[in-house]
């Protein structure tokens, strides 16, 4: 609606990810880095994490448009809470294998097929597993043991994992510590700053082929991310929104004012966007202080049940001192009935003794 207006060819703002609009960020920069230096090792795992709408779709996006036409063969999925037969399932279907049977066996055997093919021909495989926080403990291990298909020596199979701040919480847990001695390389994606979010939207407004870049007084970006804490996609979001209030209110040139009326419109928009994101920031935290305070009412249980035992045994112990105590008392009394019997002649009554 507003493209023709700005004189753009395209939408700069779009929510759906887009390896096009891609924006190198120190920490963007940083996270491809890696992903490609892992690409070369062809082993090991890589981890981006990252606030909601930092950019891991698009900087996954970006590195398969890079690798496009190379022996990489990779594949992407994006996962909801995936056992790991479904795992082996979905990857099965993401490389166009018809196993014999879903039995986890089969579907197994199935891949490691298909790699030791791709090997032969030269190429070799990247699982690019995409939401991975929603992966459950057995899953990512299962990942772990697919990266031990090996041939001639080498890896397979490479994977690359990205996901939001839980998927953290998930690598640091205990049991996840032979997965952390597999991770070649890791980085979190952070929101970005002032001076970022002016390069950012000055980027896309470039890469739209905008004939007039320069939409934006120097100001308005420190209100933008103050709103938007940097988060990409919410700035997508209120760029967009703007720049569809621009046109309507015939605005070639925003200013701060412009840029607040457009943040009071969407006040409910961002203060829930917001909110999301701090409430997903807060996860890993609230989930570390919920086992945190599961582990200690664990431990309270186990104490109350402790305490519990040793008063059943007190009670049991003194039960049987009372009886112990009667019993001796009983004894006492028959040791004396019997002692006065024995003091007297031949067992005999004094009375008796008398008359005769």
């Amino acid at each position: 609606m507003y493209e023709e207006y700005y004189d753009i060819k395209t939408k700069p703002f779009q929510l759906t990810p887009d390896p096009k609009f891609f924006f190198a960020s120190s920490k963007h920069k940083q996270a491809l880095a890696y992903l490609q230096y892992g690409l070369e090792q062809g082993e090991g795992f890589i981890v981006i994490t990252g606030p909601v709408g930092t950019g891991k779709t698009t900087l996954a996006l970006s590195l398969l448009q890079q690798i496009k036409n190379s022996n990489i063969k990779a594949i992407q999925i994006v996962t909801c809470r995936l056992s790991p037969e479904d795992l082996l399932a979905v990857i099965v279907k993401e490389f166009g294998l018809t196993p014999s049977s879903n039995n986890k066996s089969e579907l197994l055997k199935s891949i490691e097929r298909h790699l030791i093919y791709l090997a032969e021909q030269g190429k070799r495989a990247l699982l690019l597993v995409d939401e991975a926080q929603n992966l459950p403990t057995d899953t990512v291990e299962e990942l772990r043991m697919l990266s031990n298909f090996q041939k001639n020596g080498k890896p397979l199979l490479q994977s690359f994992l990205l996901g939001q701040e839980e998927l953290r919480t998930i690598i640091q847990s205990p049991e996840m510590e032979q997965f952390r001695q597999r991770i070649i390389a890791s980085c979190h994606l952070q929101p970005l700053s002032t001076d970022e979010v002016s390069k950012y939207i000055n980027h896309r407004l470039n890469l739209a082929e905008i004939k007039n870049p320069n939409l934006f007084s120097e100001d308005c970006f420190t209100i933008i991310q103050q709103k938007t804490l940097g988060v990409p996609r919410k700035i997508n979001l209120l760029m967009d929104r703007t720049l569809l209030y621009g046109f309507l209110n015939n605005v070639k040139f925003f200013e701060v004012n412009d840029v607040l009326a457009v943040i009071d419109e969407m006040a409910d928009e961002l203060s829930a966007s917001i909110h999301t994101s701090h409430s997903m920031e807060a996860a890993a935290v609230t989930r570390g202080l919920i086992n945190t305070q599961e582990n200690q009412q664990n431990v309270n249980y186990d104490n109350e049940n402790i305490m519990q035992l040793l008063t059943k045994m007190d009670d049991f112990l003194q039960e049987n001192i009372e009886k112990k105590i009667k019993m001796n008392r009983y004894l006492d009394k028959l040791i004396k009935q019997k002692n006065l019997i024995v003091a007297k002649p031949n067992g005999r009554d004094e009375n008796t003794e008398t008359r005769n």
